[in-house]
């Protein structure tokens, strides 16, 4: 089996602006806590859309098929909300820290199940998932903490993007970017 290198998702960012405020907030929330993970950088706090897959090299034709199905998406701009933070269930060790939203977050939600399905059209076998819960990792850690309601951290989503990601090595790269109209 050759050795999985290159990992592929479709993402949303917040704003910079808005991901120093969530640095911020996850500075307090690890303290508050006794969390002991390094919180992300703030060019690394996104929304995952959809997972495509971890490949063994960069799959040209699934990043063509992703980018035709990208450009077909036909949804407005929409404002994104996270109210809550919470850790989701994990290995130990590697327990997500999350911000995640009630209603501020449907709108992503409908953008997860548009390219869903424009993916499937396009030929695109994006990992299924069983239940889509839009949320933007904090950190990881070994505890686990319970729900709890934080400030609100919210921006207007305007643009997705295809993110190629080398595994292990936590850098993104952007190879397309969509912009919301309509």
């Amino acid at each position: 089996m050759p050795k999985l290198t290159d990992r592929l998702f479709f993402a949303i960012y917040p704003d910079a602006v808005c991901a120093a405020r969530i640095a911020r907030l996850a500075q307090i929330l690890r303290v508050e806590h006794g969390l002991n993970g390094n919180p992300f950088k703030t060019e690394r706090f996104h929304v995952t859309l959809h997972f495509l897959g971890d490949f063994p090299g960069m799959p040209q034709d699934v990043v063509s098929m992703s980018a035709k199905a990208a450009a077909a998406v036909t949804m407005a701009p929409f404002d994104i909300a996270f109210d809550r933070a919470s850790s989701f269930g994990g290995r130990r060790g590697g327990r997500p820290f999350v911000l995640c939203g009630g209603n501020g977050s449907a709108a992503v939600t409908l953008l997860h199940t548009e390219l869903a399905a424009l993916l499937a059209r396009s030929g695109v076998e994006a990992r299924p998932e069983r239940q889509y819960t839009p949320h933007l990792t904090l950190l990881y850690d070994d505890r686990n903490v319970a729900q709890q309601t934080v400030e609100t951290i919210h921006w207007t989503v305007r643009e997705f993007v295809l993110v190629h990601s080398l595994i292990g090595r936590t850098q993104h790269t952007p190879l397309g970017r969509w912009q919301l109209h309509g």
